[in-house]
């Protein structure tokens, strides 16, 4: 070896100098799923369980608005589908299909389950004020359980 030849050190190696990512490595997710377009909400819902088609599930979520989403609506996104049947060519994995709802709906949705939850936590707090009218009284559940595993007195032993 000659002293003008120098030796490349392990900082300058490509294996170094390559372009790294700066998110952390971590196992695919089996539901990801692409951007949804504007004004609308992403869901996975269920086609199939123990693989049987859930009719009921899918009439359920197509009436509260759902419509299931295509692979040809999105394709940057490599997204398994749905080969055979009524949903074939729909985002879909393990029974589960992708669907979008528009956000307005979304929002009345939650409207709805808060007024209903509103209501329920009011019927609460009416009883519980009943409770302290002498009028109208409450009365008290009477609860007893017990549980006993082995107990040699009662011949389970």
């Amino acid at each position: 070896m000659t002293a003008n030849t120098a030796k490349k050190t392990r900082a300058a190696s490509t294996r170094n100098s390559e372009s790294r990512t700066n998110k952390p490595w971590a196992p695919p997710a089996m539901l990801d799923a692409p951007e949804p377009p504007p004004g609308y909400h992403y869901r996975w819902i269920r086609e199939a369980a123990g693989g049987q088609g859930d009719a009921t599930n899918m009439s359920k979520r197509m009436r509260e608005g759902y419509e299931p989403v295509r692979a040809e609506d999105h394709p940057e996104f490599a997204a398994p589908t749905v080969q055979d049947g009524q949903h074939a060519g729909v985002i879909g994995v393990g029974g589960l299909i992708l669907a979008k709802i528009p956000n307005e709906t979304v929002g009345q949705r939650n409207e709805y389950y808060r007024n209903q939850t509103e209501g329920q936590m009011d019927a609460v707090d009416n009883n519980l004020m009943r409770e302290s009218d002498p009028s109208m009284p409450m009365g008290s559940p009477q609860r007893k359980s017990t549980t006993t595993f082995g107990n040699p007195e009662a011949g389970n032993g």
